[in-house]
């Protein structure tokens, strides 16, 4: 048998190690995977993905987090292997499912970590439940402007990768989301490829992606005005590779919240935590912690 040549990476690198459990939650009726660690009696922090995402983008996170607080990842509703009911998938539902998660595991108030679709939503629950909220930080952050192309690519790539799981497609997906090539770790594409084999996941494509559509998009965009009534703290990553619209999004963003500071990562794409977890890591407990 021939010996593998280099390093083996999987995001069990990162798991392998760590005390933590898997599970599903009703949350609000909607059946919801999460993955938790660390002490349920530490502050918490719910961790939320992008579109079409799961709980393992914050593998390399949860170790470190969850030496100080009490972490619960989730796949978000329509998202990874959580239920996909039929019906659109705007913020407003989000919303309500993360409430509901945050009941079910005692989080009378925690702090936010969110990539993406899931800094959108984290700022939604800042800004519509601040007695809940603790500190955010917002990743690759969504939910100011709306560019056409960018909501056309994104639904390209997602309606052909579902309608035509080859490893090919899924991977493809990840040229765009992780900078180096190392780090488009097989576990990854295997798990999006499992999620989008699904039955389901294809039969609810169109309500995952509704915030793809214009006029969907635009009523559930963030006005200047509501993201600069945001009190609570929150750190801003601006990745330095990603695409223009995620970077200027997140230096206005932090431009505008009252308590805001901006972490610039200029060597990583859409997933900074997961591309350079060392120094997502000590910046997101530092701030938490501070």
């Amino acid at each position: 048998m021939t010996e593998p040549t280099g390093e083996y990476r999987s995001i069990w690198t990162w798991l392998r190690e760590l005390e933590f459990r898997q599970g599903w939650c009703d949350a609000g009726g909607i059946r919801t995977r999460f993955a938790e660690a660390g002490d349920p009696d530490a502050p918490g922090v719910l961790l939320l993905h992008g579109t079409g995402g799961h709980w393992e983008t914050f593998a390399p996170n949860l170790g470190p987090l969850s030496e100080h607080f009490h972490c619960v990842a989730v796949d978000m509703v329509g998202n990874g292997f959580s239920d996909k009911p039929d019906y659109d998938y705007e913020t407003d539902v989000y919303v309500r499912q993360l409430l509901a998660v945050m009941d079910h595991f005692g989080m009378e108030r925690t702090s936010v970590v969110g990539m993406s679709l899931g800094a959108w939503v984290a700022a939604r629950l800042a800004l519509e439940v601040p007695e809940r909220v603790e500190k955010v930080v917002l990743m690759s952050p969504a939910g100011l402007v709306a560019t056409a192309s960018n909501m056309a690519r994104i639904r390209a790539e997602r309606t052909k990768a579902v309608n035509d799981p080859n490893w090919d497609s899924i991977k493809a997906m990840f040229d765009h989301l992780i900078a180096d090539e190392r780090n488009r770790l097989p576990d990854l594409v295997a798990l999006r490829q499992a999620i989008y084999q699904l039955p389901e996941t294809r039969e609810t494509i169109d309500h995952l992606l509704i915030l793809q559509d214009p006029e969907a998009r635009e009523r559930n965009l963030l006005t200047e005005e509501q993201w600069s009534s945001i009190q609570a703290p929150t750190m801003v990553v601006a990745s330095g590779k990603d695409f223009s619209e995620y970077g200027s999004t997140a230096h206005r963003v932090a431009a505008l919240l009252p308590h805001s500071e901006l972490l610039e990562m200029s060597e990583v794409k859409h997933w900074p935590h997961f591309e350079d977890p060392d120094l997502f890591n000590a910046a997101a407990l530092k701030f938490l912690r501070g």
